[in-house]
């Protein structure tokens, strides 16, 4: 079978992530999560008292991005490549309610973006790629084999997020997830650089009520009969 880019985009806490790791496993392709990038460098400006994220923090942070250095690497437990920070794996670092009130921000300065779509499109060689993100579909990988875009309710996803953060031990209200999630889709979609659409040729599912398993058996499905 023919390797090829599958682009996969949608709102927060669609479960693109969740979904791309589990389609990148079935496929033998690699993963990447372009949104823990965007993460990556808010914890970079959490830990180096960046905020707020006025015009001084911004430039400051525009003028460290020499100094980070973003790699994925391998768990070899789960197979899933997991984001590492200037050589230090991250990934468990960086899904906090905090990291999640800013992140949106981050990705609105169009100098985090240039560096970090740089990165992105330094994955197009690879034999296989699943990538997830915002804009991968309509600005990374315009050209990808397939494009994918998923939606949910607000409140599904809500409580997606809720039950996530509550089962890795953190302390937090759903009204400030529900919240924190209809800012997120406010600043995505509204951004000047790379809003969060949803690209012509993409194909859409609402998985508000649908499993990983449900959305993998479709994906399969297209990748069998139109690939």
């Amino acid at each position: 079978m023919k390797k090829f880019i599958i682009a996969i985009d949608g709102y927060a806490s669609t479960g693109k992530s969740s979904l791309a790791k589990q389609l990148s496993l079935h496929l033998n392709y690699v993963y990447v999560n372009s949104g823990s990038m965007y993460r990556a460098i808010t914890f970079f400006a959490l830990k180096n008292g960046l905020t707020p994220l006025n015009k001084e923090n911004i430039d400051r942070l525009i003028n460290l991005l020499p100094e980070i250095r973003l790699d994925y690497r391998t768990n070899n437990v789960t197979g899933i490549s997991e984001i590492h920070l200037n050589n230090k794996n991250i990934e468990g670092e960086i899904k906090t309610l905090e990291v999640s009130e800013y992140v949106s921000l981050v990705a609105e300065i169009s100098e985090i973006r240039k560096f970090v779509v740089k990165i992105q499109k330094s994955f197009k060689n690879k034999n296989g790629l699943v990538m997830d993100g915002r804009d991968i579909g309509s600005v990374v990988f315009p050209n990808a084999d397939l494009k994918l875009f998923l939606k949910a309710s607000e409140q599904v996803r809500a409580k997606r997020r809720y039950d996530e953060l509550i089962n890795e031990g953190y302390t937090v209200e759903y009204k400030d997830i529900l919240e924190n999630i209809i800012n997120r889709d406010s600043k995505d979609t509204k951004r000047k650089d790379s809003p969060l659409i949803i690209a012509k040729d993409a194909v859409v599912i609402d998985n508000s009520e649908l499993s990983i398993n449900d959305q993998l058996d479709i994906i399969i499905r297209l990748i069998n009969s139109e690939l």
